[in-house]
């Protein structure tokens, strides 16, 4: 597996907002593994930190923008784009304003600017999300759609059909991400007349010329539409080119409007918080849909996360058999619950019991359909976690382990005769006077079974004269 990345240095940039027309100053600083991407708002009291996730998106008007606790971040979706393009998983965006410069409404000086600071690998493989199934999200609304579908590769392909003759319907692919910087970064954003003569005059891109954003000139221009643009742009003389495009900008590519389509999905789909290997493929993107299809995947990965099952190896000699296991524990049969112990460091222990019909529990539950009670696989995650607790005094076999709580107990599957049942405890914080507080998880069949948040407690028994 690929290793993370982040940058070897500070970088800084300063341009204009979109939306306020304010100078913005915005650094990109070096973050440790498994940081992923967030804002910090360094011109706030306390300097906020806002994580870039899906579930922090607040609306999409003119960009994709964010909010925690009442802390915005307004058009992220370029600058992620330009992180996400250039391979870098680990970043902190300073910021002394509400959002990004919009520099020219593309990536390229992000892409430009994290060339230089330079990019380091980290000593943390990359986590990567492998498309198997088809994913899919549609916006009834305007017909927008997106699928995401298996590839070795993360793949994107935009369709858009803007319903009119000046730009009609455009379409672009990017099949390798590492090609971002020469295909898409450039590609800046767009905007048709009558959009932007409505934005003009509410006063919300007040930092938007005609080097930002090209024009496309979807209707008539009268003469005073005409005045009131050369006003608002500063300049002394616009027209309309053959293309279509206000004044006299060059398109960097034909379909560059599509391009630029590709470039917010792979920003806004950062959103998602985990590298994509698969092929996305949107048709009539936009921010709404595409943040939608983020937080729909954010879902799905924090899900398939949580039933992951690990791999242990059950083939090598146990680190404690069920001899050594009573040694610690005071548990005995028919209530010894776990056979052996296979890992086991400062912060987690793994253990396995076979489940058989001999278990006096299966007598009359239930005849005729044996299922090993749920809270018998608590009790046994929990002695899984006392292995972990005991093993931090000399004298285990003085200590009794007593259940403090017991928390988020959810039961997947129905455990049987014949399963082999895996617990994972690990410390959710630190020991502290025998306290342990652990996440703790059971396994069978390739399938999470069931789970709990446990808390117990050691308590030294008095000892005989």
């Amino acid at each position: 597996m690929a290793k993370q990345r982040t940058i070897a240095n500070e970088v800084t940039l300063t341009g204009v907002g979109l939306h306020t027309g304010e100078n913005v100053t915005m650094k990109f600083v070096p973050a440790p593994e498994n940081h992923g991407f967030a804002f910090k708002r360094v011109d706030l009291e306390g300097e906020p930190v806002i994580e870039a996730d899906a579930n922090y998106v607040v609306n999409t008007q003119r960009g994709t923008n964010l909010e925690k606790r009442g802390v915005k971040i307004q058009t992220s979706e370029h600058v992620l784009a330009a992180l996400v393009g250039m391979e870098i998983d680990n970043v902190l965006i300073e910021l002394n304003a509400p959002e990004p410069p919009i520099m020219d409404g593309s990536s390229k000086f992000f892409v430009e600017a994290i060339e230089k600071a330079g990019i380091v690998e980290q000593d943390v493989d990359r986590e990567e999300y492998v498309v198997n199934e088809v994913i899919t999200y549609k916006d009834e609304a305007s017909g927008s759609d997106i699928t995401l579908i298996p590839s070795e590769d993360y793949e994107i392909t935009t369709m858009v059909d803007f319903g009119t003759k000046v730009l009609g319907t455009q379409n672009a692919t990017l099949e390798r991400i590492s090609d971002f910087k020469k295909e898409i970064a450039d590609a800046r954003t767009f905007s048709f007349l009558h959009e932007l003569e409505m934005l003009l005059e509410n006063g919300l891109i007040k930092g938007g010329d005609l080097n930002n954003a090209i024009v496309y000139v979807d209707k008539e221009i009268s003469e005073s539409t005409m005045k009131k643009l050369e006003k608002a742009f500063k300049k002394k003389k616009l027209s309309v080119k053959p293309n279509g495009i206000l004044d006299n900008l060059t398109l960097h590519q034909p379909n560059e409007a599509a391009r630029h389509k590709l470039l917010d999905v792979i920003g806004d789909l950062a959103l998602a918080g985990t590298r994509i290997r698969g092929k996305v493929i949107a048709n009539k993107p936009g921010h709404y849909v595409n943040t939608q299809f983020a937080k729909k995947l954010s879902k799905i990965i924090k899900l398939e996360k949580r039933n992951k099952v690990p791999k242990f190896d059950l083939n090598g000699p146990p680190l404690m058999d069920v001899t050594q296991i009573m040694n610690m524990l005071p548990h005995r049969p028919p209530f010894l619950l776990v056979d052996k112990i296979i890992e086991l460091s400062d912060s987690h222990v793994v253990g396995l019991k076979n489940v058989t019909m001999n278990e006096p529990f299966f007598v009359g539950h239930f005849p005729g359909a044996p299922v090993m009670p749920g809270v018998l696989q608590v009790e046994a995650m929990a002695q899984t976690g006392g292995i972990l607790v005991l093993s931090t005094v000399p004298d285990p076999e003085n200590y009794l382990t007593f259940f403090m709580k017991i928390d988020n107990v959810k039961f997947k599957q129905q455990v049987v005769p014949g399963d082999t049942l895996i617990f994972k405890c690990d410390l959710i914080s630190p020991i502290r006077r025998g306290i342990c507080h652990m996440q703790a998880y059971a396994y069978a069949n390739g399938k999470l079974v069931s789970e709990a948040e446990l808390m117990a407690q050691i308590v030294k028994t008095k000892q005989k004269d």
